[in-house]
């Protein structure tokens, strides 16, 4: 396998190993919400509040998190923008020394 195959397989696996987890995520979410559910009003474990909802509400909220996380920001924040933006620092840094360089050179012309 070439080596850009290669790396076009890795990212579709991982890609898919994310999604994975995040749908494995959903099921333990919804299974986990209906327990909290029955845990509260059919077993009677406090249930003289509903704090079900407050454990299922926080728990939606991380699940979010997990989403946008897969679905969002990993999916344009992958290996290629990574490598945009090393090349992008490494410019600025060569600049920077070309820079200094002349800047360098420039002085000791001037001096007598």
């Amino acid at each position: 396998m070439e080596p850009n195959q290669h790396e076009l397989y890795e990212y579709a696996r991982n890609r898919i190993k994310q999604k994975k987890h995040l749908f494995i995520h959903f099921i333990i979410f919804f299974v986990g919400s209906i327990f909290l559910f029955v845990a509260n009003h059919w077993l009677s474990y406090h249930d003289e509040i509903n704090w079900w909802i407050w454990a299922a509400t926080i728990w939606l909220f991380i699940f979010i998190f997990h989403c946008i996380k897969v679905l969002i920001t990993d999916s344009f924040m992958n290996k290629n923008w990574e490598r945009a933006q090393i090349d992008k620092l490494m410019l600025k840094q060569t600049k920077k020394i070309e820079q200094l360089k002349n800047d360098l050179e420039n002085s000791k012309s001037l001096e007598p």
